[in-house]
């Protein structure tokens, strides 16, 4: 009886001290997955939408695809999604209603954001090639910029209200160049997001599917 009662302090002494404590929980709260997440997405978002705002200040003539304010403001509103799944109450296997919607509408979005980012990517990447081989000439209250000007059927770019040309050339090249970096990372960070909530549930990839065509197998 004594040693089995020793036996037990022993095991029940390890217990103890393996299982986290109160101030663990606290600063692990501080890093849990969606906090950097969102607030990188609503950085990078932020940043995207001042640089549409920057880009369109230049020409109002600039389409919605050339300046993607849109883009940004929707990833601030993924963000947002994010930070309200950080606030509600972790539990283990989405066992709360109110955890599994917001975190299945979280990894839509996010994956909706991958999918925008990547378009923004491709528009700024085909405008910025375009730009960048104009040549542009000042006119009343506009600038008329041409892919090449010794062709007198060319495509003509009308930008209004820029009285130096160099703003087009330049400055707006400038501008398409940092909305290609900023939408990768934010391209990135959508990524990240996606996995990590995809191998929380399912801890690898077609692991359901792996493990069906497993137990079918056995059975044969």
């Amino acid at each position: 009886m004594g040693k089995k009662g020793s036996s037990e302090q022993r095991d029940g002494g390890k217990r103890r001290e393996e299982s986290p404590g109160p101030d663990d929980d606290r600063k692990c709260r501080a890093c849990r997955f969606p906090l950097l997440v969102a607030l990188s997405q609503l950085l990078l978002g932020v940043a995207v939408t001042v640089v549409a705002f920057l880009m369109l200040a230049i020409s109002p003539s600039l389409l919605a695809r050339e300046t993607p304010h849109w883009a940004g403001i929707i990833l601030c509103l993924v963000a947002i999604v994010g930070f309200i799944l950080y606030c509600v109450t972790y539990r283990p296997n989405e066992r709360s209603t109110l955890q599994f919607i917001v975190k299945l509408l979280y990894f839509t979005l996010c994956a909706i954001g991958l999918v925008i980012s990547t378009l923004v990517v491709a528009f700024a990447g085909y405008h910025h090639a375009q730009t960048s081989s104009l040549s542009c000439l000042p006119t009343a209250d506009a600038c008329e910029c041409t892919l090449d000007p010794r062709d007198p059927i060319a495509r003509t770019f009308t930008y209004e209200g820029v009285d130096d040309c160099q703003d087009i050339t330049e400055t707006l090249t400038l501008y398409f160049l940092l909305q290609i970096v900023l939408n990768l990372v934010q391209a990135f960070v959508c990524a990240v997001a996606v996995f990590i909530m995809w191998k929380h549930r399912y801890q690898v990839f077609y692991s359901g599917l792996q493990i069906g065509s497993f137990q079918q197998w056995n059975k044969v």
